[in-house]
């Protein structure tokens, strides 16, 4: 199950992020030492983990109850590091607090164990410059939640060797997920900038009076959304070519589209955009509060996850 040499796993930030991954890495039979400095952090920690277990169980054979021993928390980023194959940091999305602790995490470890810093945006170049082994940091950035979602999103700084890369990227598909490699860095990475993109013009379509924010999310939901769940855009768009494929359609659509770009919005979060947004979102919500729809989202993710996996055997 897990990758031949990573046994022991250190988690560094045990937030929502966190405490995902400490479950996706329990519930692939692997020893997790964990840290965060709030003070109730061990026990949101391991609520959490019992909280989404029956989940991970639904998508794979696993005991019915997680197993806590193999669970340390640990008070310090240099006791949980002790020993480890492998680090997973997921701090404050912040570079003054992720560079100096990617350092001390450097400072205790040897040289071959990777550091993979979940960051969603910041770049790992960045963030490796104060560390005396800059060569062994990648951003390993997860796709929320991390214990469900398979996608991660390998990025490598100036510094970072080639083998650091093939470790990471042969690790994350050793437990489950579905890494991808992102050649060059740019802020947000990929997946996060694509959702930015659209976003940008959701927005603008409700706040330029087109549609209303339900209206908006139905449009993704009911439609393109259902096939992005099995393929990507570029591959949407060579079965909308029909036979022809890819060529067909850029020949037949690909002016059209280049018309659409150039007419698509530039919105801003004003006061007024952000009222909108707000109020919209409240009355497509119907009262659903916050853990109602996360339920709702990760029962859903759970039943779509059990269907691409038949689909694929």
């Amino acid at each position: 199950m897990q990758q031949r040499g990573v046994r022991r796993v250190a988690v560094i930030g045990t937030g929502t992020i966190g405490a995902s991954w400490t479950a996706n890495f329990l519930a692939r039979g692997l020893i997790v030492r964990a840290t965060d400095p709030a003070p109730d952090a061990e026990q949101r920690l391991r609520q959490f983990v019992d909280a989404c277990w029956p989940a991970l169980a639904r998508l794979a054979d696993l005991p019915p109850a997680p197993p806590h021993d193999a669970l340390t928390f640990c008070t310090d980023p240099e006791s949980a590091v002790a020993g480890v194959d492998f680090v997973q940091e997921q701090a404050p999305e912040r570079e003054e607090i992720k560079k100096p602790l990617l350092a001390r995490i450097d400072a205790v470890l040897p040289p071959e164990i990777v550091i993979a810093s979940s960051s969603s945006g910041l770049l790992i170049s960045r963030l490796q410059s104060a560390c005396r082994h800059p060569e062994r940091c990648v951003v390993g950035h997860p796709f929320n939640p991390p214990h469900l979602i398979p996608l991660v999103e390998v990025v490598g700084g100036e510094r970072t060797t080639p083998a650091t890369i093939e470790q990471a990227m042969a690790f994350y598909a050793a437990i489950g997920k579905r890494p991808i490699h992102i050649r060059r860095e740019v802020a947000g990475h990929v997946a996060n900038r694509l959702q930015a993109a659209l976003w940008r013009e959701a927005v603008h379509l409700v706040a330029s009076g087109v549609a209303s924010v339900a209206d908006v999310d139905t449009a993704i939901s009911e439609g393109p959304g259902l096939r992005w769940a099995l393929m990507g855009p570029h591959l949407t768009f060579h079965l909308a070519g029909g036979t022809g494929g890819m060529p067909h359609f850029l020949d037949q659509l690909g002016p059209p589209l280049e018309g659409w770009w150039n007419d698509l919005g530039q919105p801003s979060l004003t006061p007024e955009v952000r009222e909108a947004l707000i109020a919209g979102v409240a009355a497509e919500a119907v009262g659903r509060d916050i853990p109602t729809l996360a339920a709702a989202r990760d029962q859903f993710l759970i039943d779509l996850l059990a269907l691409k996996k038949g689909s694929e055997s």
